[in-house]
């Protein structure tokens, strides 16, 4: 089982930073608004569209793409985009949840936490 505190001094972390997030959908980047992160893209154009406006935008971003094959594959695209326009990518986040939670879904992140009895981070 998770450490409900580990989770939470990792989104502690983001809201701290607010670094600019990509994420697939609206759903997903109200579950990020709902914990206070502010800098959400979603994947409403083209990626490579993303990937530019993105790299124009910032050198660092944290890409939370659901941890499912098909955000996996988003995930290695929008990187390699990224990391080619020289964007840092800061995937630590992604790589705790994928190790450490069943989450796979970043819109059900919020449940999942309140779930843990984590309720304000």
């Amino acid at each position: 089982m998770i450490d409900p505190a580990e989770l939470t001094k990792w989104v502690n972390k983001l809201l701290a930073a607010q670094p600019l997030i990509i994420v697939e959908g609206r759903k997903d980047a109200a579950a990020l608004r709902a914990l206070g992160l502010k800098k959400i893209v979603t994947l409403s154009k083209p990626l490579y569209a993303v990937v530019e406006d993105v790299a124009a935008e910032t050198r660092a971003a944290v890409i939370l793409t659901d941890l499912d094959p098909k955000g996996k594959e988003l995930y290695g695209t929008l990187s390699e985009g990224l990391r080619r326009n020289g964007v840092l990518i800061d995937d630590g986040f992604r790589k705790f949840l994928l190790k450490h939670t069943p989450v796979k879904h970043i819109e059900g992140l919020v449940t999942y936490m309140t779930n843990l009895g984590i309720h304000n981070p």
